[in-house]
């Protein structure tokens, strides 16, 4: 598989993302209707991607992103250096201090334990980068310029407002003009859409990006609502389990976008919001991968599981190259990052190559 990546040395960065970073505030063990206290983070589905390939793969990445300038965006650039990822491409926007104007993103967001799920409570209308323009960002500078090897960006900034399907898709074009790789995650959400537009909305914005991606990521529901793609036969509550499904709607995405050099999605069957089953697939070249089953995967936190398997994909592809390594390389960073609480990662790749070893849980001394 050819991905024919820029060079290293003519770039500044390995990879950027272009999308949303919200403040997380996480109850921790309880319930955000009942909290006294919340723990602050940041996260964002395209931005969780690079600073993965920062922290744990050791990269060179910058986010694309906007903030309201008051004290929350300096919190949030804040949380952002302390990951590593560069910040001069920041939009610092002018507020009125109330929010008419503009505002920070919020993302209240409880783990879920056995028969209770998982819950997210976004507070997210009116932010800063959703009213983010093309001409806020110099794109021949960022990806010609300074160089670019890798564009992550995704589905979720797509859905943000008018404005951003205009951005996003001129960052995409502007980063297929110098050469830079394109991945993008389809991460569908109707609630999203639906102030723009719903579901022909978001399959006519996404139709079109999909023309300039080289590796697409998604899973079921993302390629059936955005792409117009879909399992047959599919059982509705055992999605994950339907390989051969998977597999023919995989083949047919790459089929219809010739220009897709990779396809990649994860498989998840819930079992309860603490034990999952979890594995990944990967298209190239007309072969499809699996990656290593993890069977009853116990979770802490599964916010985040799917941008740090796609970061360890996009890892594993520029370093290697090989689509197999690539998706075993996301299913583990994926799993491990599900251990630990907020959205990001928490492991080294020392640990991800460990755990695709086979390592145990046993402890290290």
């Amino acid at each position: 598989m050819e991905l024919n990546l820029r060079p290293a040395n003519e770039c500044a960065y390995d990879a950027v993302s272009l999308g949303e970073v919200m403040l997380r505030l996480d109850p921790g063990e309880g319930r955000i209707r009942t909290a006294r206290q919340f723990r602050a983070w940041e996260g964002g589905g395209e931005y969780n991607v690079v600073r993965g390939l920062r922290r744990c793969f050791g990269m060179r990445t910058a986010v694309l992103t906007a903030f309201a300038d008051n004290e929350v965006g300096k919190l949030m650039e804040d949380f952002i250096l302390q990951g590593g990822v560069d910040t001069r491409f920041i939009k610092w926007m002018k507020t009125d201090g109330m929010g008419r104007t503009c505002r920070n993103g919020l993302n209240f967001t409880e783990r879920g334990f056995g028969i209770r799920g998982a819950i997210g409570c976004s507070d997210r209308a009116n932010t800063a980068i959703s009213k983010a323009r093309p001409e806020d960002f110099d794109f021949d500078y960022i990806f010609g310029e300074c160089g670019v090897r890798w564009m992550h960006t995704g589905g979720i900034y797509a859905a943000l407002s008018e404005q951003s399907c205009e951005t996003v898709i001129a960052a995409i074009k502007a980063a297929k003009k110098y050469g830079t790789i394109v991945s993008y995650d389809l991460n569908y959400r109707p609630s999203m859409w639906s102030a723009i537009g719903g579901i022909e909305k978001a399959q006519a914005v996404n139709k079109e990006i999909a023309q300039y991606v080289d590796v697409m990521i998604g899973n079921e529901e993302d390629f059936t609502a955005c792409l117009g793609f879909a399992i047959e036969g599919n059982d509705e509550n055992l999605k994950s389990l339907n390989l051969e499904g998977y597999k023919k709607m995989i083949n047919e995405a790459a089929k219809t976008y010739p220009n897709f050099k990779v396809v990649a999605t994860t498989l998840r069957t819930v079992k309860t919001a603490t034990v999952n089953d979890w594995s990944a697939l990967c298209w190239a070249d007309g072969e499809i991968y699996k990656a290593s089953d993890y069977q009853g995967l116990e979770i802490m936190d599964r916010v985040g599981g799917g941008d740090s398997f796609a970061s360890g994909l996009v890892y594993g592809l520029m370093a290697t190259g090989d689509p197999e390594k690539a998706v075993n390389y996301g299913a583990a960073h994926g799993a491990l990052a599900m251990t630990t609480p907020g959205d990001t990662t928490m492991a080294s790749k020392a640990e991800v190559e460990a755990i695709m070893s086979g390592a145990g849980a046993r402890v290290k001394r």
